[in-house]
C-alpha cells in the first residue's frame, strides 16, 4: 500500500505566559526568568498507508490529540514536517483542509447550537464551491442517509438529538468535503457503550464504501483493538511502541504498553491481580531525563535516567523504544527476567 500521510520529527511546544508581576520584575531587571514551555509532542514520526486505520493510544495529557490537530491543520507545528501523498503540508493550505477532516470527541460542543443540521453539514461545502446552495437540501439528505439518519432531521437543531445522533451529524459534516483522511479524536469516548459500537461500525462501513483512511485517537484499548490495523503507543509526547495490532496486544514489548494492556478489563474467568502503573504522569513542563517512563518503570536501570532510548525495530514491523532491547545490556538475572517479560 502507498503511504498517504507521513509525519517526520513532528514537535509542538506551547509557551506559558508569566504573571503580570513576573513580567514587570523582568522589565526592571529584578528577574531573568523566561516564559516556561510545555513540550506536548516531541519528534513524532508516523506513516499511514492508504486505506489503513492507525490507532494512537496513550494516557490523557500524552499529546495524542495535539498530534491529530497538527495533522488536521488546526495547530501549527513547532518543528518537523508533514506530508500528504508526498506533498509537504507542514504549512496547511485549502487542499489540506479538503483532504483531511476531523471528528472531535464531544458531539455536544463540536456542533454550533444556533445552526440547523442542514447548515452545519453544508456550510463548508457551499463555501468551497463543492455544492450549489440551491442543491444543499438534497446534498445534506444524502449525507444524513450515509450516516444512518433520517433526511427529515435536516431542519432540526443539535439540542434535539442524542449524543450518538450528534456524532453522526459530526461525521456527516466531515464527509461533506469528500475527505480522504479523517482524524478521529476520541470520537466514541463520550458515548454509551452500545452507541460506541454503532459508531465504530459506521466508521468501518464508510472506510469500505469511500476508501477512507483514519488516524483513530483513543485511550480505550478495546476500541483500538477492534478498529485499528496498526497501533502507536504514545507516552509524554513521544512514540514508545509501534506495530500491527495483533503484535501489540499479543507480544507487547515496551513496559508501558504491557502495563496498559494488563490494566485493561477482560471478559474471562481468570483472577488477575490488578497492578496499576506506579506514580503519576510527569509534568511536560519538566519531563524526566533519559527515558521519560523510567520513574514509573519496574525495570528501570541506571542508563534509563541518563540516555533516551531510540525507537528501533525489535521484530519485523515492530518498533519499540526501551533499553531492555539494547544488545549491550548486562545479562544479569534481573535484566533477563525483565527482558522475558517485555518479549
Amino acid at each position: 500500500m502507498t503511504t498517504m500521510l507521513e509525519t517526520r520529527d513532528l514537535s509542538k511546544s506551547f509557551s506559558i505566559k508569566r504573571s503580570s508581576l513576573a513580567r514587570a520584575a523582568s522589565a526592571v531587571g529584578l528577574s531573568r526568568q523566561a516564559d516556561a514551555r510545555v513540550y506536548a509532542v516531541n519528534e513524532v514520526s508516523l506513516s499511514v498507508a492508504s486505506g489503513e486505520v492507525l490507532g494512537l493510544v496513550g494516557e490523557s495529557g500524552c499529546g495524542k490529540s495535539t498530534v491529530g490537530r497538527m495533522i488536521a491543520g488546526l495547530l501549527p507545528a513547532t518543528s518537523g514536517a508533514l506530508a500528504f501523498e508526498g506533498k509537504d503540508i507542514t504549512a496547511p493550505s485549502v487542499d489540506t483542509h479538503l483532504n483531511i477532516q476531523m471528528v472531535f470527541q464531544n458531539p455536544y460542543a463540536s456542533l454550533n447550537p444556533r445552526q440547523r443540521v442542514d447548515q452545519v453539514v453544508s456550510e463548508a461545502a457551499i463555501y468551497h464551491g463543492l455544492v450549489d446552495k440551491k442543491d444543499a437540501g438534497s446534498f445534506v439528505g444524502s449525507l444524513l442517509k450515509q450516516v444512518g439518519l433520517d433526511p427529515t432531521y435536516a431542519s432540526r437543531y443539535p439540542h434535539q438529538f442524542s449524543g450518538g445522533q450528534r456524532q453522526r451529524i459530526a461525521i456527516a459534516r466531515a464527509l461533506a468535503l469528500n475527505p480522504r483522511f479523517i482524524v478521529c479524536d476520541e470520537a466514541v469516548s463520550a458515548l454509551d457503550v452500545s452507541v460506541q459500537a454503532q459508531i465504530l461500525n459506521l466508521f468501518m462501513d464508510l472506510r469500505e464504501s469511500k476508501g477512507l483512511t483514519y488516524l483513530f485517537i483513543s485511550h480505550n484499548l478495546a476500541v483500538v483493538e477492534y478498529i485499528a490495523d496498526r497501533v502507536a503507543i504514545m507516552y509524554l509526547g513521544r512514540i514508545v511502541e509501534l506495530a500491527d495490532t495483533r503484535s501489540v496486544f499479543a507480544r507487547p514489548n515496551h513496559p508501558y504498553t504491557r502495563a496498559l494492556i494488563a490494566d485493561a478489563p477482560r471478559l474471562d474467568s481468570k483472577v488477575v491481580e490488578h497492578r496499576p502503573i506506579q506514580g503519576e504522569l510527569p509534568s511536560p513542563l519538566k519531563p524526566p531525563s533519559g527515558c521519560t517512563f523510567h520513574p514509573r518503570c519496574p525495570h528501570a536501570m541506571p542508563r534509563c535516567s541518563e540516555q533516551r532510548p531510540l525507537l528501533r525495530q525489535v521484530a519485523p514491523g515492530h518498533w519499540s523504544a526501551c533499553h531492555l532491547n539494547d544488545s549491550d545490556v548486562p545479562a544479569t538475572p534481573e535484566v533477563a527476567a525483565a527482558y522475558d517479560q517485555v518479549n
